[in-house]
């Protein structure tokens, strides 16, 4: 056995080994390679980036060490071995103590970084530093914001309920979680979904403590809450032609409108509308023009051909003041300003429903689609789900409302 693989049996049941390798793909401008340790504990593995680099021709992958007889070689090498003892150090240190050993916790004593003692404040903060990392790469802003938000709720709970800032990770408890819950049902008036939704954001914090093993116990392993099913509103073809021949007084009800509309007959949501430009819009594989684009929200691919109203209204505003010099195809408006005009134009139109942006989506996939013979892998396809059961909420809502207008007829 080499000194910088090293392996032990500490009993039928534990395996340790530690073994320093290089990332040849991971090079740096002058050509040479990372070197980095790997912890692995009953086949389960830790790496630690050991900030020394090296051309990879003079590492030793048998041996693990660097080649050579040079003195910055054998610096290097001495430098592994220090590194290597100090791990058993901590190895030895933690058998003797009769804790519970993993190769993350090998990983962060070596790093100094206490394991026992993490707060729930800390690790939220710690997971919401990641997802704003991530911004616009594997995370929306939204996300950002939702995550932010639950952090702030949880503040104030602890305040609230415990008279505490923070609460230590391992104080969580089933009767935490449903200490939680209540305070979003009762304190602050939320409905059942919009609690699930918070409990949710915080279970994946409390998943991430886990995998960390900053956490043994799992406080949400005897909670069990799931979203109730919510009626989704979208607009007739009635509906929907009354909405489309309206002429508006009030120009910026022509323009709300508008944007409304064509999102009826593209399926896209209000971020991604946001950002369209004509860059989005190339000839496709039938030679028509589609809209080519990755949804905000799930980073799918969401491509959309263009039906002749849609074009109508890109044709509209082209020439339109506030988009003529810059690629938009619509002039730029907030989700909540949308949302307000929205009603304005739903009461002007007598339309009876709460009239939101999102109903342009949910009567792209019903309306417009699933009633005219769409097949629902196609619909999926084009919203840019990742999973076809959520398109096939919407074969749902089509069947309710077959079903209640034939309870009509006698």
């Amino acid at each position: 056995m080499n000194k910088n693989n090293t392996s032990t049996q500490m009993d039928s049941y534990t395996t340790y080994n530690l073994l320093f390798f290089i990332r040849k793909e991971r090079t740096n401008k002058h050509g040479e390679a990372p070197i980095y340790l790997r912890i692995t504990i009953n086949g389960k593995r830790a790496e630690l980036a050991l900030k020394r680099f090296i051309d990879p021709n003079k590492w030793d992958g048998k041996a693990n060490k660097a080649r050579g007889n040079k003195q910055e070689i054998k610096n290097l090498n001495s430098y592994l071995d220090t590194v290597k003892n100090r791990i058993h150090d901590h190895h030895r240190d933690m058998i003797d103590r009769n804790e519970y050993i993993t190769a993350p916790k090998i990983k962060n004593r070596y790093l100094g970084i206490s394991d026992i003692n993490k707060t729930l404040i800390e690790t939220f903060k710690y997971h919401n530093i990641i997802i704003k990392g991530q911004l616009d790469i594997t995370y929306a802003q939204a996300t950002y914001t939702r995550y932010k938000t639950t952090l702030t709720h949880i503040e104030k709970f602890l305040k609230l309920k415990y008279k505490r800032n923070d609460i230590f990770l391992k104080e969580l408890s089933y009767s935490f979680i449903v200490d939680f819950e209540q305070y979003f049902k009762v304190d602050k008036g939320c409905n059942h979904n919009t609690t699930v939704k918070y409990l949710k954001n915080l279970r994946k914090v409390i998943n991430l403590a886990i995998k960390n093993e900053w956490l043994d116990k799992d406080p949400f392993a005897k909670y069990k809450a799931t979203e109730k099913p919510v009626k989704r509103d979208f607009l007739s073809k009635e509906e929907l032609n009354v909405l489309e021949s309206k002429k508006f007084k009030i120009d910026r009800l022509n323009v709300v409108r508008d944007i409304f509309t064509f999102c009826c007959y593209t399926g896209l949501s209000f971020i991604d509308v946001d950002k369209l430009t004509h860059n989005n819009i190339r000839l496709g594989i039938d030679g028509r023009e589609w809209i080519f684009t990755e949804r905000t929200k799930t980073k799918n691919e969401s491509n959309v051909p263009l039906l002749e109203k849609s074009k109508e209204l890109v044709e509209k505003y082209k020439q339109h003041p506030l988009v003529i010099d810059t690629e938009r195809i619509f002039p730029p408006y907030t989700n909540q300003n949308l949302n307000a005009y929205l009603k304005e134009i739903a009461d002007l139109c007598e339309i009876n429903k709460n009239l939101t942006f999102h109903i342009a989506r949910h009567t792209f996939a019903t309306t417009v689609t699933l009633t005219q013979g769409v097949s629902i892998e196609s619909i999926s396809a084009m919203l840019g789900h990742k999973n076809i059961r959520t398109t096939q909420i919407y074969s749902k809502v089509v069947n309710q409302k077959v079903s209640d207008e034939m309870r009509n007829i006698k």
